[in-house]
């Protein structure tokens, strides 16, 4: 072996031992820093949760986290150590997301994270089998997940002002209990089969959507007593509307109406409607009101109104349909003298009888 092999195969034994150190420096450097970081996590775990314990009240017997205006983009995993919690208030807080960990708050009864800027409902919302109320208003929430429908308890939903929420999972019929539901301010064409399919809604806002005609089906809606319509493309009502003899409260101004159908007078229950703001083609002017604040109250009420153009529109379409009747008439009675002579002749044998 030759000096100079020798001196080589100590330089790579020197230089093995050296990158073999220097990798074990680089690890137990990357080490150092995820434990660093591991103790960093902890320490704000534990300042973020003393901070949300001191944001947690008691209300009416109810154990709440209560946070307004302040920011938390996100929530920790150290608020499990809170998983008692039967309510959350959460508004204006900047949160971008509801935890995926969610579920895991079995006791939940509230779920109130409006006005924030979240994108997604998680679908382990469907875990919550508990939640009676979920408010997402005021958010950025494009879809809605089917899993929802597995919370059975939910009786309040408002996702209003979202502003991008087309449709609902035909799944969401499933939930029961539902009464109250808020869909204003979305890109809603037509009211989902979800909705007409919720056996207990008695209350349903789908203002200032893309709604440009209401379904036939709309009376399937046997329990709604509020309906809010105001602000939409709406042409023309279903006479199916009738049936809905629950309703007390129908709201459509704002919309491209132009006519109010006779079968509304056959809605007994309803108690204040209003037509303010379409392109009715007849103009309907009511009489007098007695009280100072009469002419105000008839405006915003809208019940009279309704009548009266009812009425009015019976009215001009008696006089547009008279010379139709008429004529129809006569031609009644010539057909039947024609008949007559008709049949006279047949039962002569055929002869007129005349020379």
């Amino acid at each position: 072996m030759t000096e100079s092999a020798v001196c080589t195969g100590a330089v790579s034994a020197v230089k093995e031992v050296w990158e073999e150190r220097i990798k074990k420096h680089h690890e137990d450097v990357k080490r150092e820093k995820e434990f660093q970081h591991k103790l960093v996590r902890i320490w704000e775990d534990r300042v973020s949760l003393t901070k949300l314990k001191e944001k947690v009240t008691r209300e009416d017997g109810r154990v709440i986290l209560r946070i307004e205006k302040e920011e938390w983009k996100t929530l920790p995993s150290s608020l499990l150590k809170l998983n008692q919690l039967q309510e959350w208030q959460l508004h204006r807080t900047g949160l971008l997301k509801i935890p995926e960990f969610i579920g895991r708050f079995q006791h939940l009864i509230v779920l109130d994270l409006s006005r924030n800027t979240i994108s997604e409902i998680p679908r382990g919302i469907g875990l919550l089998t508990r939640l009676q109320e979920l408010i997402l208003s005021y958010n950025k929430i494009k879809t809605v997940p089917k899993e929802l429908s597995n919370c059975t308890s939910l009786e309040k939903l408002e996702l209003a002002v979202n502003r991008d929420i087309s449709d609902l999972p035909p799944e969401l019929s499933k939930l029961l209990k539902l009464t109250h539901l808020d869909l204003s301010m979305n890109q809603f064409t037509t009211i989902p089969h979800a909705v007409l399919d919720m056996p207990a809604l008695e209350w349903l806002d789908m203002g200032s959507n893309s709604l440009q005609q209401l379904p036939d089906s709309l009376d399937r809606m046997r329990s709604l007593h509020t309906l809010w319509l105001q602000r939409n493309e709406i042409t023309c009502l279903p006479e199916t509307i009738k049936n809905m003899k629950n309703l007390g409260t129908l709201v459509l101004s704002n919309n491209k109406l132009q006519d109010i159908p006779g079968c509304m007078e056959e809605m007994t229950n309803l108690r204040f409607v209003n037509f303010r703001d379409n392109p009715l083609r007849l103009e309907v002017t009511l009489p007098p009101s007695d009280n100072t604040d009469g002419e105000e109250e008839q405006e915003l009420f809208g019940l009279q109104f309704m009548h009266a153009y009812i009425q009015e529109s019976r009215r001009t379409g008696m006089r547009f349909e008279q010379p139709d009747e008429i004529f129809l008439k006569k031609m009644c009675t010539q057909s039947s003298a024609i008949l007559s002579s008709f049949y006279g002749f047949l039962s002569n044998g055929g002869h007129s009888g005349q020379h």
